[in-house]
């Protein structure tokens, strides 16, 4: 069922869990993810990030990703992830996403708060919900590395009152990519712009950060987790074992080994985002 983001970030408010966005970039991807939200029986959130439409057309990736969303036996969001651009974001809205971020990171305050207005307003004529980054997420989302730039807990409270974001995605050490070192996250900062934002926070670069480190994030009012280089790391692993054992193996097969990658990786997160399961089990 295709819902918007608003929608599972309240229900996730409402039961002190996360929503795991987890990035595809490709069919495997796309099945594995929706496989796992089903069999765990809980929403999830499709995403893509602009930088990657290179790789993966949005014309062909879109269409198949809210077609699953709306075939899907749980709620799902397509959502499109670090937005960039009006012209991709009105595409995105345009097949159907039903929730887009805009990452204006790159902006001083004054700018990133009118551009931010200006995608909450065309996001709004959709009737889809809106993700807003402040601070400046570091590592590798598709254009060079990006050191980290901690989210200012005041600056966030002023952009949340100029734009009225339905999420905020916040800096507080997390890095996109693989990490080189174990992430120090800034648990204050997270909490005190909990204090002063009453929206919901979103965590990006979740690859690498532990299982403990989540439930603490959680606790501190992250709603939304993103997830992609263990996905992508996932399906490669396991298409490598598969044709390790089966080296005059084929298609379908290297397409099914790709599916469950990602189907058994997505599930393990969602274990973690719902705040249900012992770390034990894992």
């Amino acid at each position: 069922m295709l819902v918007t983001m608003k929608e599972l970030l309240h229900e996730a408010l409402q039961s002190q869990k996360a929503v795991g966005g987890f990035n595809v970039g490709n069919m495997e991807m796309v099945a594995g993810a929706i496989r796992a939200a089903e069999t765990m029986d809980t929403p999830v959130i499709l995403q893509i990030a602009e930088k990657r439409l290179q790789a993966s057309p949005l014309n062909l990736m879109a269409p198949m990703m809210v077609q699953a969303a709306k075939d899907a036996k749980v709620k799902v969001a397509v959502h499109l992830d670090h937005g960039l651009s009006v012209e991709v974001i009105k595409q995105a809205l345009d097949f159907g996403f039903s929730s887009v971020m805009f990452d204006g990171s790159e902006y001083s305050l004054k700018e990133n708060i009118e551009r931010t207005k200006e995608i909450k307003a065309l996001a709004g004529q959709y009737g889809a919900s809106l993700e807003a980054e402040l601070g400046a997420v570091g590592g590798n989302e598709g254009n060079g590395e990006k050191a980290v730039s901690y989210t200012n807990p005041e600056d966030a409270e002023l952009y949340f009152k100029e734009v009225g974001m339905d999420a905020l995605a916040v800096a507080i050490g997390n890095a996109h990519g693989h990490y080189t070192s174990v992430p120090q996250l800034r648990f204050d900062v997270l909490e005190e712009i909990h204090k002063r934002v009453p929206v919901p926070l979103v965590l990006h670069g979740g690859s690498g950060i532990s299982f403990e480190e989540f439930r603490k994030t959680i606790q501190h009012g992250i709603r939304k987790i993103n997830i992609a280089t263990a996905s992508f790391d996932a399906l490669t692993e396991a298409d490598k074992e598969y044709l390790e054992k089966n080296p005059d193996g084929n298609y379908f097969g290297l397409s099914a080994s790709g599916v469950q990658g990602v189907f058994e990786n997505v599930k393990k997160h969602i274990y973690v985002f719902n705040n249900e399961k012992s770390l034990k089990e894992l």
